[in-house]
């Protein structure tokens, strides 16, 4: 940030205190910042961390943040802010979004859920500020990617549609074990969650939908096997901005060759009677352990026929590992998924952009060489 802010990080999870160690740390000019959770003693845990591992001076608050209702303190907290990053699970991203609307701020958020985001973009259909939605990883910095790709492959070969539009992301451990060849090094919920869902695609040009895990391949990174399947909401907006343009277009998820297969057993297993993410969830993560050491393997490829029709492919391909920020170590999802929210919650806050802004609308050259998003992704 070139300019003094105050700054609302709601949630103290992993990504919440990854999100406000770096903005603390690469600040040009350190804002305050407000660590709001549902559970006070884990704010104030979190706002001691962040103190002990920037080398800057930085005021941290930590608060009670009451996800139903405004309390006083709340209110006194948003009347001074001046944007909300949304870190808490995609299931209450409405409600933190309406608190943003409600009282001026600039918002955005990191959450994959397509029913949520769909909800936010009509409560503020008459929002004064900005709202960037779906800015993280995956939706987030792939699709930008995803996006820039295909711009540049129309603009350098003089054509206005491509055969294929595709790119995934895998957060994975640095080994894997049978039978489950997986670890947790994010949310357990959310992978539930994109495993079950459909996922939207463009086929034959037109956007639809499709079963997750109904497409597995095996593809090779970097000298890497890994496996890749269909998830869910990973595309973004990028179904409805390239329909039309792109004849085949999909998010896909990699992983280590033999999960998927397990996670299909898994499946075969389940109760009825119950939700299936909830029984996914409990049965992945009565067998899969958390693990602290991780990658995040990013992949993404446009392909078509140039003007001379001569058939051609443009490929990016990165592999991002544990960093250091400050004092502390930060795994790679953490760093992967917090730099593409603040550098978009820079590009609102610097430029003033009112109403909803989705992947395919951020500025991407500005975006993927931004000062937040080079240090973790490198240039492009």
């Amino acid at each position: 940030m070139k300019t003094h802010y105050n700054i609302i990080i709601a949630g103290a999870g992993g990504i919440a205190e990854a999100t406000a160690l770096i903005l603390a740390e690469w600040s040009s000019v350190t804002p305050t910042i407000y660590i709001g959770n549902r559970t006070l003693k884990k704010a104030q845990k979190v706002s001691q961390w962040i103190q002990e591992g920037t080398t800057k001076t930085c005021k941290v608050i930590p608060f009670l943040l009451n996800t139903n209702t405004i309390t006083d303190e709340m209110k006194g907290i948003f009347e001074k802010g001046d944007a909300l990053l949304d870190c808490l699970p995609g299931s209450l991203a409405p409600k933190m979004a309406q608190f943003a609307n409600d009282f001026g701020l600039y918002y955005g958020n990191l959450t994959e859920y397509v029913a949520e985001t769909d909800q936010i973009i009509k409560l503020t259909q008459n929002t004064t500020t900005g709202f960037v939605l779906q800015t993280g990883l995956a939706p987030g910095y792939i699709n930008v990617l995803a996006n820039y790709l295909f711009q540049e492959f129309c603009k350098d070969f003089n054509v206005k549609e491509v055969d294929t539009l595709e790119f995934k992301v895998g957060a994975l451990t640095i080994n894997a074990v049978a039978p489950y060849y997986y670890g947790y090094t994010w949310s357990p919920i959310g992978v539930a969650t994109e495993y079950i869902k459909d996922t939207i695609v463009i086929r034959d040009f037109k956007k639809g939908s499709l079963p997750s895990l109904s497409e597995r391949a095996g593809i090779i990174i970097n000298g890497l096997t890994f496996e890749e399947d269909l998830t869910s909401g990973g595309a973004a907006d990028l179904p409805d901005a390239l329909k039309g343009k792109v004849k085949s277009l999909d998010y896909k998820t990699l992983r280590h060759p033999g999960h998927y297969s397990w996670v299909e057993k898994q499946l075969l297993k389940r109760d009825p009677k119950v939700d299936p993410i909830a029984d996914l969830q409990q049965r992945m993560t009565s067998n899969i352990p958390n693990v602290e050491e991780d990658q995040v393997v990013l992949y993404a490829a446009v392909q078509g026929n140039d003007a001379k029709g001569i058939l051609r492919r443009r490929e990016v391909t990165k592999i991002i590992l544990p960093q250091k920020v400050g004092r502390h170590q930060l795994r790679a999802i953490q760093t992967t998924t917090a730099v593409p929210l603040l550098q978009s919650i820079q590009w609102l806050l610097e430029t003033r952009q009112k109403g909803i802004k989705l992947q395919s609308q951020l500025p991407s050259e500005y975006f993927l060489n931004g000062n937040f998003v080079v240090p973790v992704y490198g240039k492009v």
